[in-house]
């Protein structure tokens, strides 16, 4: 009977390790209220773009291009000609700087990110809804909740969904101070 304890106090422990792991994983992604935020504020100034020059990095540059409550496709890079697009900025034309960072990036600096709900990165797709995509240096990770596909184990695949989530609060954070700007 002293064994019963013993036994019980292990796999209560086993059981709080295993539904802890999901409830971590379960945790809201950073870049979801940023990215309802950037929407919302896209919405409400009637535009279908923004861009801004990152402002710890000034020969980096992001931009986004909004489709009105279905996608938001992201852009950040390194720039060749800084200074052409702080012109571009400066005159408020964003969906051009859009189109140069995105078209015209220095190699390897580029990440690109489909949001397709406009909702923030969710590491598995819901049921009809496209799945996020995050590109980085050319390397791209299709977060539709099946690691396997993409010959991932389930560990690198929440380590690239955290560091894809990570980038893109980063960057919607930015965006989101440049549209205040012209608000």
């Amino acid at each position: 009977m002293k064994i019963v304890p013993h036994v019980l106090g292990g796999l209560l422990a086993m059981v709080g390790m295993l539904t802890s792991v999901p409830a971590a994983w379960a945790q809201e992604p950073k870049s979801t209220a940023l990215a309802k935020q950037l929407s919302a504020a896209l919405d409400g100034a009637k535009l279908d773009s923004i861009a801004v020059r990152d402002p710890a990095a000034p020969d980096v540059f992001h931009a986004a291009l909004y489709f009105s409550g279905a996608q938001l496709l992201v852009v950040s890079a390194k720039y060749p000609a800084p200074d052409y697009l702080v012109a571009r900025l400066a005159k408020k034309e964003y969906r051009d700087v859009y189109l140069d960072v995105n078209g015209a990036a220095v190699p390897n600096s580029k990440t690109f990110i489909q949001d397709s709900a406009a909702d923030g990165l969710k590491a598995k797709s819901g049921d009809g809804q496209a799945a996020d995509v995050y590109e980085v240096a050319n390397k791209q990770t299709v977060f539709d909740g099946e690691p396997k596909k993409q010959k991932l184990s389930e560990q690198d695949y929440q380590k690239a969904f955290a560091e894809a989530d990570d980038k893109y609060a980063q960057i919607l954070t930015a965006l989101l101070s440049q549209i205040k700007k012209t608000s």
